[in-house]
């Protein structure tokens, strides 16, 4: 069984748990947080891959992390996870939690790239616009990149806008290197 499906499994799993328990919206958070720590945490996600490190270790681990803060539900499916032995796996499983989540709500999740950072009204009006293209909820993730040059890029629903400066320009230079007003002889 490849990741992605037991991701998937799990997720499912826990998802069903928690609509049954009518706390799906505060499991969704936590799966949010579990996500964020797993992702921005190397030595975690070490800890959590290493076999030698035995699985009631890791167990404390988690309660540590998200014991006080995590829904009781949560939490006993985290330490599910972790004695099943696939604590490697909670960022994906978290993932894609918050995938089907999103998916049975009717949210779509936009990610929106600038350079500088976007105020209230025009990261607004992009909501909008992207509520009236798919006629779902958005939920707006904008964040900066310098390295970018200047305009934005905005992805969701598996479609993308990329209006930055730097594609408009390597465009350009692909229409100059065709050069259409030299003769052709």
């Amino acid at each position: 069984m490849n990741d992605y499906r037991i991701n998937i499994s799990y997720a499912k799993a826990l998802l069903m748990t928690a609509e049954e328990k009518s706390v799906a919206d505060r499991v969704f958070e936590d799966m949010r947080r579990v996500y964020a720590v797993c992702k921005e945490n190397r030595v975690l996600t070490a800890v959590f891959a290493n076999p030698v490190i035995r699985p009631d270790r890791k167990a404390a681990i988690v309660r540590d992390l998200f014991g006080e803060s995590c829904d009781e539900v949560t939490m006993a499916f985290l330490l599910f996870v972790v004695k099943k032995n696939r604590s490697v796996n909670l960022r994906g499983i978290s993932d894609a939690y918050l995938s089907l989540y999103r998916e049975s709500r009717g949210i779509v999740l936009a990610d929106l790239v600038t350079h500088q950072p976007t105020d209230a009204t025009a990261s607004e009006t992009v909501k909008q616009m992207v509520e009236k293209y798919t006629g779902k909820k958005v939920e707006l993730n904008a964040r900066t990149d310098e390295r970018m040059l200047g305009g934005f890029k905005l992805e969701f629903d598996h479609n993308m806008y990329d209006a930055r400066l730097l594609t408009k320009l390597l465009k350009l230079r692909k229409e100059f290197s065709k050069n259409v007003y030299e003769s052709k002889l």
